[in-house]
């Protein structure tokens, strides 16, 4: 597809996985894989059916070029990368029975980090129905917060995922890149209590959810876990059931596919609620696969989901 002809663009780090099932220790077995939330956001759009380019920086090597290979192979075009010197980030994760999940990052200086606005193509992302970054673009240096500052003027439309890390930046950094790109964004999805509490000083989702109406944000989706999803425009509110999971392996990227599939469908002409509603179905299905990428349903898969789900209630 041509760079100049996307439904979505997405911004940020492609990192490596090595996931294991036990605590990371010597001579625990490991899978190899590829992620990060800018990939898991791009593939899960691509599935919905979206025409879905990922705007990243790879190393010039063989592993980037393979990295890039897995980005075509999730449907996802590689027109808007770029190749260079550098060291590829990697994170290990650990998952437990129950889905849950712990991290260790090597990333700092990371190849992925240098994205800057210079790697940015104007043209494609002036023309693509939706421009995606997350808060973790800005986190991983200044640069890639420039970028992602680009991106967002050039974007006719904005969505932005608060996505704070802890160990990437302060409360206090993350709160203010959330007001920065508040009155730009079509789309912001931060998640309950965590983001609404920390960066908004929120205490339910419908306050969270008016505080950034109220700066300019045309569509809120406030995530809440297992419970579902509130969302708010200037015309009104509205909540939506989660999906129940048929299986649950691993949680990681779950968000990134109710992100990726919300903003594709939101682009492809699917009103507010009904794409909600799919996107948690492609959540759900999600969590039943190994890593960020490991499950990524079609977009009929999400449709039987959510309407197999709806039958039953």
């Amino acid at each position: 597809m041509s760079a100049h002809e996307l439904d979505v663009v997405v911004l940020g780090e492609i990192l490596l996985e090595v996931a294991t099932d036990e605590p990371v220790a010597h001579g625990v077995p490991a899978r190899l894989g590829v992620s990060g939330d800018a990939l898991n956001v791009a593939a899960a759009a691509a599935r919905a059916g979206a025409r879905t380019g990922l705007a990243a920086v790879l190393t010039d090597d063989p592993l980037g070029r393979s990295i890039a290979d897995r980005v075509a192979e999730l449907g996802v075009s590689t027109a808007l990368l770029r190749f260079r010197p550098g060291q590829q980030g990697v994170y290990l994760v650990h998952s437990d029975p129950e889905g849950e999940r712990a991290f260790s990052y090597a990333r700092s200086g990371s190849v992925g980090s240098t994205l800057c606005p210079a790697d940015l193509d104007e043209q494609a992302l002036a023309a693509a129905g939706a421009v995606v970054a997350s808060g973790i673009a800005c986190a991983v240096s200044g640069s890639a917060h420039e970028a992602v500052r680009a991106a967002a003027r050039l974007a006719r439309r904005f969505v932005f995922d608060p996505n704070h890390r802890p160990a990437l930046t302060t409360r206090e950094a993350a709160a203010a890149v959330l007001a920065e790109f508040a009155p730009l964004a079509h789309l912001v999805t931060p998640s309950h209590p965590g983001e609404t509490s920390s960066l908004l000083r929120s205490a339910s989702p419908a306050e969270a959810a008016r505080r950034l109406l109220e700066s300019g944000t045309r569509h809120v989706a406030v995530t809440c876990g297992s419970r579902g999803v509130h969302l708010a425009t200037a015309e009104g509110e509205t909540w939506v059931d989660a999906v129940p999971a048929p299986v649950v392996l691993d949680q990681t990227g779950a968000g990134d596919a109710f992100l990726g599939t919300l903003a594709a469908r939101m682009v492809l002409g699917d009103g507010f609620a009904n794409a909600a509603r799919l996107a948690a179905a492609a959540a759900s299905l999600n969590v039943g696969g190994r890593g960020g990428t490991g499950l990524l349903p079609t977009l009929e898969q999400a449709r039987a989901h959510a309407a197999r789900t709806g039958a039953r209630r």
